[in-house]
This record gives C-alpha cells, sequence and structure tokens, in this order.
C-alpha cells in the first residue's frame, strides 16, 4: 500500500520492501552508474509502486550540479508577442533537453522580483528575462551567479548577455513604408513614455518623419499602454481632438487592434480614412481585417541564439541584434495580401 502524503516514503522503504540495499535502489532510480539485474530492477520498480515513492529531483538536480530547467519571467503573458516568443523559446529548451519554467509579472514590478527569487530558490540554470519597467533586478541575478539572458534593451555597462531587434531602425523601416504612400499627417501611439522600448520607436518614427522633410506634431503623439485598450484609448482621445492625421504607427500589434476598434465605432476605415502600420506583429496580423502592415521579429532564430548564449560562459558576455522582417499588409493602404502567402 502507498503512503499517505505526510508519511512521505523514502529510499530506505523501498529498499525494505523490495529486499535490497537503498544503494540498488537508487542504481535503479538514477539508471546507474552501476548495472543491477534484471529481475532486481523489476522488484525495486514494484517496490516504488507499491510504497509510492517520488524521488527528490531538486536534490538530485543538486547532487548531478543541473536541474535540467530554465526561467522565463515576461511582463504580461497576454500580450501576443511575448507569448509567441515564450513559446519558441520554450520548443527551444525542449529540444535541448530542458523545461521552461514560466513567471508572468502581470505588469507588477513586485510580482516580477517574487518570481525572481522564487526561480533563483528552485535552482535553475539559467534566467531568460524581460522586465516591466526601466530597472530590471539584474543584480540579484548576477550575485546569485545564475545565467542570465535580458530579452530587452538595457545598459551595455550592466556587463549582462543582451538579446534584443534594432528597434528603433524597425520603426524606422514601417514607418517610412507608411510615407512612401504619400501620406503628410502622420501620428504615433507610442508606448508607455518611461520605457527604454517606447523610446526607440518613438525616435524611429520621428527619424522616418525628418527623412521625408515632415515635421512632428506634438498633439499627435499619443502615448498608451501595450494593450488593446491602451490603443483603443488613444485612438478616442484622437478623435476628441482637433484635426486628425491621415496615418498612424501603433507601437505594437495589440494598441493596432484596439485603435482599428475604436475607428469603427465612428464608422472610420481603414485604411481609406486612416492608414495604419504596426511594430511586432505576430502571426495574427496577417489574419485581421484589414491585414496589418507591422514589422516582426524573428522569434525561432531569437530563441535558438538565446540559449546558445546562456549555454556560453558567462565570462563571454554577448549583445546579440537581430534584424526585423517588414510585413506587408492592407492597413497600410496597399493592396490585399493572402494571409497563406504572409505566412
Amino acid at each position: 500500500m502507498a503512503r499517505q502524503s505526510s508519511e512521505r516514503a523514502t529510499r530506505a522503504d523501498v529498499a525494505r520492501e523490495a529486499g535490497t540495499s537503498v544503494a540498488v535502489v537508487s542504481y535503479v532510480i538514477n539508471n546507474g552508474p552501476r548495472p543491477v539485474a534484471e529481475a532486481t530492477r523489476l522488484r525495486v520498480l514494484e517496490a516504488v509502486r507499491k510504497t509510492g515513492y517520488r524521488p527528490n529531483s531538486l536534490a538530485r538536480a543538486l547532487a548531478l550540479g543541473t536541474t535540467k530547467t530554465y526561467g522565463l519571467v515576461v511582463p504580461d503573458i497576454g500580450n501576443a508577442f511575448i507569448a509567441s516568443f515564450a513559446h519558441a523559446l520554450q520548443q527551444e529548451a525542449l529540444s535541448n533537453g530542458m523545461v521552461m519554467l514560466l513567471g508572468d509579472a502581470g505588469n507588477s514590478r513586485q510580482r516580477e522580483l517574487e518570481l525572481i527569487n522564487n526561480l533563483l530558490s528552485q535552482q535553475v540554470d539559467g534566467l531568460f528575462y524581460n522586465s516591466v519597467d526601466r530597472h530590471p533586478y539584474i543584480d540579484i541575478i548576477q550575485a546569485s551567479g545564475t545565467p542570465l539572458v535580458m530579452l530587452d534593451r538595457v545598459d551595455p555597462a550592466l556587463n549582462v548577455n543582451i538579446l534584443r531587434v534594432d528597434e528603433r531602425e524597425a520603426a524606422h523601416q514601417v514607418t517610412t513604408h507608411l510615407l512612401s504612400h504619400g501620406y503628410q499627417q502622420v501620428g504615433i501611439i507610442s508606448g508607455p513614455p518611461e520605457m527604454y522600448n517606447a523610446q526607440d520607436r518613438l525616435a524611429g518614427w520621428r527619424q522616418a518623419l525628418a527623412d521625408f522633410g515632415i515635421p512632428a506634431r506634438p498633439e499627435w503623439i499619443f502615448p498608451a499602454a501595450y494593450t488593446r485598450e491602451g490603443g483603443y484609448l488613444a485612438t478616442k482621445k484622437m478623435l476628441r481632438g482637433g484635426a486628425l492625421p491621415r496615418a498612424l504607427f501603433a507601437s505594437n500589434e495589440l494598441q493596432a487592434i484596439g485603435c482599428v476598434r475604436a475607428l469603427a465605432e465612428q464608422r472610420l476605415r481603414v485604411p481609406q480614412d486612416m492608414a495604419l502600420v504596426c511594430f511586432n506583429g505576430t502571426e495574427q496580423s496577417a489574419f485581421h481585417v484589414p491585414s496589418l502592415t507591422t514589422v516582426r521579429q524573428p522569434v525561432d532564430a531569437m530563441a535558438k541564439k538565446a540559449l546558445a548564449m546562456l549555454a556560453a560562459p558567462q565570462s563571454q558576455v554577448q549583445l546579440s541584434e537581430f534584424s526585423h522582417q517588414l510585413q506587408i499588409g492592407e492597413s497600410c493602404g496597399c493592396g490585399p495580401v493572402s494571409a497563406a502567402v504572409q505566412n
């Protein structure tokens, strides 16, 4: 009979049930290092079943020097781009014999700290980390000696592995594509002003306007959260103002979707009445109506690189920057594009 949970079975219990030594039980459970006769192995396994013994995986992992787990801390798994990148990281980890433990901070800095401490206490073999704001808890992770890859723009002077896309150039390219349609009045739904990536995307938008000799109008800059609601509320604010821009750059896909909803409520069409492009598109962009013109990050290639960076000696700090990919949709004014072709 299996023991009750309050009476956790031990290897000694298994050894008594099987009529063998604790060492032999260990050899069976760990599949070595010494061979065990098949009859004895089966007897030990039956004893494991009867006693309800469960190996202490953490103790075993510490003895081996690895837990075969990575931690991933993200601001909000509800963000479609973050979810797609987390999926790519998880699949790459599994293909390398590792398990990914996800920590969703829910856009809370306090929860983010709790998740980091929890993952560190579980002795993860490394952390992938995208912070809620511009003050990540890098010092705590470095003090633990746990290998780390930052999945966001941080100061290179922090001496930490960084994996990122040149977001300023990506924003510049997609805004340039928008301007190539001849629009002269172009606004932006930016991210939260205090965030580095929001600053980079805003700078790319400004540079594209400057390249075309178009002044950036402060009244057409609408800071918002990187959410559907953020894009919706920013667009409602824009519609309550004076003169409207003819085109918009939304700083992420969720904002763009919220923007389209707010415009539709006022019977404004995209792109006929308001052209639109966005940043950080996912596969969903091609299936939206209208399909969204966006810049996408190569998440599969980035996931492979992220794991390679974590496995490398931590004395060799790396900065890896990926190129973005422009995906043409209908929202900017281009003709219909098949979703099958996009993907």
